[in-house]
Order: C-alpha cells, then structure tokens, then sequence
C-alpha cells in the first residue's frame, strides 16, 4: 500500500455501530458532537468502560469541597456525569449535572451544597444517548425522609424486580438499577433505616459498592463477592470512602481498609458501626481493576496497581520475549506493563505512542476521511522513535480487535518495522454482568477467533496474551486453580455468581 500499511489475509473484524450516509460513506458515531463516545467500544476505540466512581464523607465541614476533589482523582471510572449530595443534619441539598466534575461544578453550583456529610459520584461514558435522570446521587423522599443512594456496579436481577415492583404499584423514574434498591428500602416492612437497607440488600444479585445517606446516617455496603472495590479513609476527625485510595490522597485523608465482602458500614451521631448484610461469600474482586481500571497509584486490598502492572509485564516478557528494538505501552493502563517489559529484556522502554489529552467535545464536523483517521485525534506516533525500528507494543487488553488494528497500523505508518503485540491480560471471551460496560460474546474477537486470527486480524507481526496464571501470580497471590479472590470470568467463564439475566450486561447507571 501506498502509506506502507503492511496487509495480510486478515479476517474482518467486528464493526463499530455506524450509519450510513447514503453515499457509500458510513459516519462513525451518531452523537452530537465529534468525538462523542470515543472513549467506548461504540466510538473509535473499542476499549472498555468503567461502571462508575463513588466518594464519601461524613462529618467534615467542608463535605462538598472533599467530594468535589474526590470525584476528580475517579474521574478516570467516568466522563458521562457527575454528582454531589449533601446534608447538614436537616435536609439534602443536590446538583447533579452531565459532564465532567470540573464542567459540572463550579462558584456557582457548589457552595450551595452545604452540610458535614455528602456522597458524590462520577458516571462512566456512553456513546449513546447522555440521560441526566439518571446521574447519580439518585435523591428520594420516603416515609422516613430523604434517601439519597450512590452506587458502582450492577445488579443482576433488577430487571427481574423491576417488574415484580411494577406489578405490585411501583412507578419508575429512571432507567438505573440505583432506583431498584431504593423502591426495596421504602417497600421494606422495616420503619429503621439500616433494617430497611439490609432488607434491601439480601433481595439483590451481582456486583455493587453502595453509599446511601439519610440526613442523619451515612451507609456503606459492600456485595457479598466483593466484586467492586470499595474502601475506608479518615481525614482528622471524618471518615471518607471511595472505590479507590488515590481519591483519599487527592484530599489529604489516609487509607484504614476496604470494606469487606458482605459488610455494612454505618456512621451516625452515635460514632462507627460495623455489620453484615450476608455471610461472606467468595472473595472475587474484579481482576481488571487491576489490569485497566484502577488508577497506578491506587492499591486495593493493600496491592498497589502500577507494581502489579509492572510485574504483570516482567511475566509476559518471561513468557513470550521478542528481539526487538525498542517498547512503548499504548497510553495510559499499559505504561506501567510496558515498564516491566522493558526491565525484564532489557529492550529501551520510548514513549513511541503520545495520547492527546485536550480533545475535548467540538461540534466542527471534518471530513470522511478524517473521521475516518479520528484515532489520531487521541493518539499520535513519534515517528523518531519508532521509524526504521522492531516495536514491541503492549497494551492491557482487546475487546473487538478495532482499536488493536488501528494502533498497529498507526505505529507502521510511522515507519516501524515490524510491531509486534504483547497483552497484559489474558483473552478477554466473556461479557461481564458485574458493572463493565462490554460487549456481547460474540462481538468479542478472542471469543469468536484463535490467537492466529486475532494477530492477522490486527495486522501485527506476533501476538501473546498474558496466561491466567501469570496473571493471577502478577497481582500478587495464588494460582489459576483457584483463583485466589479474584473474578475472572471475563476471562474463563466462571462467574462467582448465578447470572439470572443474560441480557443485563454493563452499567447499574444505565
């Protein structure tokens, strides 16, 4: 080819949602606005999506500012929307808004949000339709008051509540899981709030992380999988939580601990209280949070997340080194797999791939062709780096393959030699029912193709994926035989719970 792509009988890989133009041409998003949604597999890049990000403060009298700065380190776990909620121990104050915290939040909508304690949250990104009724904290009135709720992950069976509600009188305002548990707490036999919830709770299937908020309690609750990280911090006198630690740096607070599977947190004006909803189930707190989510400077259950990349790219060296000349790690969830790499071979780690961090919303329409060069606007190959080169390019994972090829190809259009692929984590074949936003099995290349299909289809020289238990030895404990308190399904198929909708896949947000 003339732009020294190199081509192979590559197999077709699965297309990106378009619409045609009646030219012959297809757009690539639908949306509003140019890149909107290209963070999502609907959009230029098939990456995953995070469910959402959930911050927490009791008794601080600066509870909305905590949040502010809190919803800022998890913005990463979504783009979509972002929301505080607050209360000075007599009614709620709110504002809620589609954006990013810094576009939501501002001299104008946060001083009003006034109180000692508030529960904020950021949503993940669609490339569909933005629904601001469904941007968290979702806010009700019951018959014991005001009940705000903010949640990370998903439930499994709220469709299958929805409905029973629904017949029984329920009126529905949102299309959010969220809104299920709040219909269980006011439905509860229970006129005590924390019996209400637990109540609540137990009726509940999948993989959540809850902070709920009266005006004179803050609840936290944990799945009893542990599937969605959540966790406690203290800043003086307040405590805080968060679905990651960076969040309690990012205010000045300090870790104290995750909240355990099954448990329930209360704080009120009696001090801490420690309870369960359920038994302890099996410890399998999703491994891509450590492969993809989680901030590197986060630890979660006292791993720290660029480490456990590090090591999870030292194993990938040790088990399918490549000669090469130089490797560079796909911005930003591989840079710390692609350091590990590099340590174990020796080969110079280069930033042979910049991501563009200010591409923002714009309503300029460009041309087809551009648009259909629009992974350029988020990422660009140093060509000095790369040209006349043998380029190992890691990356944490490959969901339909479109991203893969484009970087690839990206990176040979610079003049790279040869690009060969190495994945932090293994095939990715399952759909996940637990709050990531997937695709279905059969959209997901590694389901559908060996590992030779998958290396044509995305044009490179070589390709390996990190096996289970080089995985699950990177983090840093056990073996692939048991998988040692990690979900992997994503992986193997084997999901730590009963999955009683198939067709509940992605956000409780959504």
């Amino acid at each position: 080819m003339s732009n020294g792509v190199k081509q192979t009988g590559a197999l077709k890989l699965p297309a990106a949602p378009s619409v045609e133009l009646g030219n012959g041409q297809h757009e690539l998003w639908t949306g509003e606005y140019y890149n909107e949604g290209v963070a999502g597999h609907g959009g230029l890049f098939d990456k995953l999506n995070e469910e959402c990000g959930v911050f927490g403060v009791y008794g601080h009298p600066d509870a909305s500012s905590l949040c502010y700065y809190g919803l800022h380190a998890l913005q990463h776990r979504g783009q979509e929307s972002a929301g505080i909620c607050t209360t000075d121990g007599e009614k709620f104050n709110y504002y809620r808004g589609m954006g990013l915290a810094k576009e939501v939040f501002n001299n104008e909508t946060l001083p009003p949000l006034t109180g000692s304690s508030a529960i904020a949250h950021v949503r993940y990104s669609t490339a569909g339709e933005s629904k601001l009724a469904n941007a968290q904290p979702l806010v009700f009135k019951y018959r014991e008051g005001e009940l705000a709720i903010a949640t990370n992950g998903n439930l499994d069976n709220a469709n299958i509540i929805k409905r029973e509600l629904e017949r029984k009188g329920s009126i529905f305002q949102t299309t959010s899981d969220t809104e299920v548990l709040a219909h269980l707490i006011a439905r509860s036999e229970h006129d005590d709030i924390l019996d209400a919830v637990k109540d609540a709770l137990k009726q509940v299937i999948g993989g959540f992380a809850f902070l709920i908020m009266t005006n004179d309690k803050l609840i936290a609750a944990l799945d009893p999988n542990g599937l969605r990280p959540l966790m406690m911090g203290r800043l003086g006198d307040a405590y805080l939580f968060a679905s990651e630690s960076c969040a309690f740096d990012a205010v000045g607070g300090t870790y104290l601990r995750d909240v355990q599977p099954g448990e329930i947190l209360v704080l009120d004006r009696d001090g801490f209280h420690e309870d369960r909803f359920a038994e302890s189930g099996k410890r399998s707190i999703c491994a891509m949070e450590y492969i993809y989510f989680a901030r590197p400077d986060s630890d979660i259950d006292a791993i720290n997340i660029h480490s456990a990349r590090k090591r999870m790219g030292k194993r990938l060296a040790m088990e399918s080194f490549v000669d090469a000349d130089v490797v560079t790690g796909v911005p930003d969830s591989s840079i710390s797999a692609a350091i590990g790499y590099a340590e174990q071979t020796g080969i110079p780690y280069e930033l042979g791939l910049i991501k563009n961090r200010y591409t923002g919303r714009t309503f300029i329409q460009p041309s087809q062709e551009l648009r259909e060069q629009g992974v350029k606007m988020k990422l660009s190959a140093v060509r000095k780096v790369v040209e006349g080169k043998r380029v190992v390019m890691i990356d944490d994972s490959i969901v339909r393959g479109t991203t893969s090829l484009r970087i690839v190809n990206l990176l040979r259009e610079a003049g790279a030699t040869e690009v060969h692929v190495r994945i932090s984590s293994p095939p990715f074949m399952n759909p996940c029912y637990y709050g990531i936003d997937t695709p279905s099995r059969k959209e997901l290349i590694a389901a559908m193709n060996s590992v030779e299909e998958i290396r044509k289809a995305i044009n490179a020289d070589s390709l390996h994926f990190l096996t289970q238990e080089g995985l699950l030895d990177s983090i840093g404990t056990g073996s692939a035989g048991d998988q040692s308190g990690y979900c992997m399904a994503c992986f193997n198929n084997n999901y730590p719970t009963e999955i009683v909708d198939t067709g509940k896949v992605g956000c409780a947000c959504d």
